[in-house]
């Protein structure tokens, strides 16, 4: 039994788990923080200033990415302007139902591609992936799919009765934290250093301008990092479980099993695709689905010789893809919940959703990889006899 915890332990402490877990950590501070100086109502407000009018299906489901990106959260995203579809969706005698869908697509598109998205956080992590590498991956496969979306919301709606969209004060000092966020991501900076900023810039936005005080704002922290635990605690148990299972061969298996069925590296990104999206149907929640799959695409994609950002792209898609639609996953419970509608309505209307699986499907079935120059040849192309 000490051999099995202290096995478990090293599981648990990988420094991998560790820095994903302190992430998870600074994000919870982070977002709770920004929540408290109203940086996400200024975002909406912001978003809203510039909803078409004559679009506003579309405009809902285009504001939905922007915030959902901003924040790295859906379920705020869909909280936040799921009562302002409803509005919509009663003034332009839009269905209810299809206003909402939009919503649900947008977060989800937010969920997937921000740089402060846990599950963007946890695919990079487990994989040893670039943040701005798996973006652009990422970004490229999914574009068609939201350009279509936004196509078919476009035909869509209809603007009956409505003239102008309500939005609250704009202030661009609150959106701010968020910007800074984006772009340390963007730079290639640590993810650590990127969300400290963030909060100190979250924080020196609040005690500026009275929305903080110095024991408000460590409550603020305090609570989004508590907020957090109960992911921390299931990345360490995860952690721990699955150096129990590599140990004892357990991870071996698995991937001996899936390579009796894989002959080449196609074969291998749809196995991981299969694997994350039947574990994300089982937990409904896509982090963990990631979390707990990660390791075992990592040992794949080191026998296949596969490309980190693309594996965590491929998770991150396949995990966002089937959580967006699943009736019983937190967005669609929270968004049903709020329209007074049942899930089953809105599903119909989750284009983005759908069609993200079918891109991402597509991304693996039709992708030729780059040809490379052996690395011996380029050895003696730059060394000449010393390599002899």
């Amino acid at each position: 039994m000490n051999e099995r915890i202290e096995i478990f332990c090293k599981g648990a402490g990988d420094s991998n788990i560790i820095i994903m877990s302190l992430i998870f950590v600074l994000a919870g501070a982070f977002s709770t923080l920004a929540s408290q100086i109203g940086a996400v109502d200024a975002t909406v407000n912001l978003g809203l200033s510039i909803l078409p009018h004559n679009l506003l299906i579309m405009g809902l489901f285009t504001i939905a990415c922007f915030i959902s990106f901003a924040i790295g959260i859906s379920m705020g995203t869909i909280v936040a302007l799921v009562p302002i579809a409803l509005g919509i969706a009663e003034k332009s005698g839009n269905p209810i139902a299809l206003a909402v869908g939009s919503v649900v697509g947008g977060a989800m598109f937010g969920d997937n591609h921000s740089m402060i998205s846990d599950t963007t956080i946890a695919a990079t992590r487990t994989q040893g992936a670039e943040l701005r590498d798996k973006f652009r991956m990422n970004f490229k496969v999914v574009l068609p799919a939201a350009v279509l979306t936004a196509a078919i919301l476009l035909f869509s709606g209809s603007a009956e009765g409505v003239t102008t969209a309500q939005t609250g004060t704009i202030s661009i000092a609150k959106v701010v934290p968020y910007m800074v966020v984006l772009a340390a991501a963007l730079l290639g900076s640590n993810v650590v250093v990127g969300l400290t900023l963030g909060i100190v810039s979250a924080a020196a936005v609040g005690l500026v301008d009275g929305s903080l005080t110095y024991v408000s704002m460590m409550k603020s922290m305090a609570d989004g990092m508590m907020r957090m635990a109960e992911l921390v605690i299931i990345a360490l148990l995860i952690g721990g479980m699955v150096e129990i299972i590599r140990h004892n061969g357990g991870i071996d298996y698995l991937i001996n099993l899936i390579g009796k069925r894989v002959k080449s590296q196609k074969g291998a990104e749809l196995g991981i695709a299969s694997l994350v999206s039947a574990v994300d149907v089982c937990t409904a929640n896509n982090t963990i689905a990631i979390v707990a799959c990660g390791p075992i695409a990592k040992n794949i994609s080191d026998k296949y010789g596969l490309e980190p950002k693309r594996v965590a792209g491929i998770m991150d898609m396949f995990s966002c893809s089937v959580q967006g639609i699943i009736p019983y996953g937190a967005q669609l419970l929270a968004a049903s919940t709020a329209a007074a509608i049942t899930p089953f309505e809105i599903m119909k209307y989750l284009y983005y959703p759908y069609l993200m699986g079918v891109a991402a499907l597509m991304a693996i079935l039709f992708y030729k990889k780059k040809k490379t120059v052996e690395p011996s040849v380029e050895l003696v192309k730059e060394y000449g006899n010393v390599l002899v």
